[in-house]
C-alpha cells in the first residue's frame, strides 16, 4: 500500500490489426487482432520520507552496487491494486495491474524559489496487463438524517 499517490496515468490498452486476405477472394482484406500492448502508468505524489518509490526503482538500478552488479532482478516486479474511492470515501472502483516493474523514476523535481508548487516523485511503471475487479461493487450512497 502506497499513501499519497496524488494522480495515476490512464490504463490504456492497444491491440494491433493484423490484415490479411484469402486465397478465394484476393480483393478483400480480412481484419484479426493481433498482439495486445499495454501502455506504462505513471504514479505521482508529493516527495516525502516514505523510501517505497526509491526502493523499488532501486531494484532495478541502483548506482550505489558496483559496476556489473548493477541491478536485481529479484522480485522487482509487482502486482498492484489500483483503488479509486468516491467523494464519501467508499471504495468504487478497483483494477488490479500485474507484474509491474519501474522503467523510470523521478526522485525530485527541478526546484524553482520563485515558484509555489509542492515537489513531486514520478514513477513510471511497464506493466503485464490490468482486469476490473469485479468483486468491488457499486457502493451504497450514504444517508445524511438530520437530527431532530
Amino acid at each position: 500500500y502506497v499513501a499519497g499517490v496524488s494522480k495515476v496515468g490512464a490504463l490504456k490498452r492497444t491491440t494491433d490489426v493484423v490484415e490479411h486476405r484469402t486465397g478465394g477472394d484476393p480483393s478483400t482484406v480480412l481484419k484479426s487482432p493481433g498482439q495486445t500492448k499495454y501502455d506504462a502508468i505513471t504514479l505521482e505524489r508529493g516527495v516525502t520520507h516514505d523510501k517505497d518509490f526509491e526502493a523499488w526503482a532501486n531494484k532495478v538500478w541502483n548506482h550505489g552496487t558496483g559496476l556489473g552488479s548493477e541491478v536485481s532482478l529479484k522480485d522487482f516486479r509487482k502486482d498492484l491494486i489500483i483503488e479509486v474511492y468516491n467523494e464519501a470515501g467508499q471504495l468504487a472502483l478497483a483494477y488490479k495491474v500485474f507484474r509491474c516493474w519501474p522503467s523510470e523514476y523521478q526522485a525530485f523535481p527541478e526546484l524553482d524559489a520563485s515558484g509555489n508548487a509542492i515537489a513531486i516523485q514520478t514513477l513510471k511503471l511497464e506493466n503485464e496487463g490490468w482486469v476490473r475487479d469485479t468483486e468491488v461493487g457499486e457502493p451504497t450512497e450514504p444517508s445524511f438524517a438530520e437530527q431532530a
